[in-house]
């Protein structure tokens, strides 16, 4: 499993995009250290890794319903496991 499609309840539109759904791809160390860099938080550090690896703008991310953060926090953590 390379990818997996993530449908979200609350869709989004962020710069005149609305996004219904999300891919979100398999993390590599890099993702990681990455978003590391950038971040001065573990929740800046958590959306900077989800945006990287849903190819969309820490933006789309934010502008998430918690219900649809927790299917990306799950999903990624499936990855882990």
């Amino acid at each position: 499993m390379s990818k997996t499609e993530i449908t979200l309840e609350y869709p989004v539109t962020v710069d005149g995009i609305e996004t219904k759904t999300l891919s979100m791809r398999r993390p590599k160390v890099r993702d990681m250290l990455a978003s590391e860099k950038k971040a001065t938080t573990d929740a800046e550090k958590e959306i900077g890794v989800f945006a990287n690896l849903c190819e969309v703008s820490p933006k789309a991310i934010e502008e998430l319903d918690m219900m649809d953060y927790g299917k990306l926090q799950e999903t990624y953590q499936n990855f882990l496991s």
